[in-house]
């Protein structure tokens, strides 16, 4: 299951994990992306803390978490080629995978209809 904040960042959520990353609107925003700032395995982020930032040929933007709990994994894929966000931003693009703190905040979250309505 997969949902939006409106800051839009994306969490795909299997179990209490949750692979976090931007839309592909987001991507699409941004332009090609140059640099990923990957943040530390074993950080505890609370919703809407600032995950990470992302630089394009555009711009420099702050990530922020969708979700509370511990950076479990990064996708270190991105520090050789970030371009994968703009590739395969809600797929092979997540930035971090988050072990929820609870669970039910997946519920403040958008559906993809609710989401694209937003837009």
């Amino acid at each position: 299951m997969i949902k939006y904040a409106k800051t839009h960042e994306y969490a795909c959520l299997n179990g209490k994990t949750a692979k976090v990353g931007i839309s592909a609107h987001a991507a699409e925003e941004l332009g090609d992306i140059t640099y990923v700032d990957l943040p530390q395995v074993g950080k505890i982020v609370k919703k809407g803390d600032t995950l990470c930032a992302v630089e394009s040929v555009k711009s420099a933007s702050d990530i922020f978490a969708p979700v509370s709990g511990k950076i479990i994994a990064v996708n270190s894929e991105l520090d050789g080629t970030p371009e994968l966000i703009n590739d395969s931003a809600e797929e092979k693009g997540w930035i971090v995978e988050i072990e929820l703190s609870d669970v039910k905040e997946m519920d403040s979250l958008l559906d993809e209809a609710q989401y694209k309505a937003d837009l």
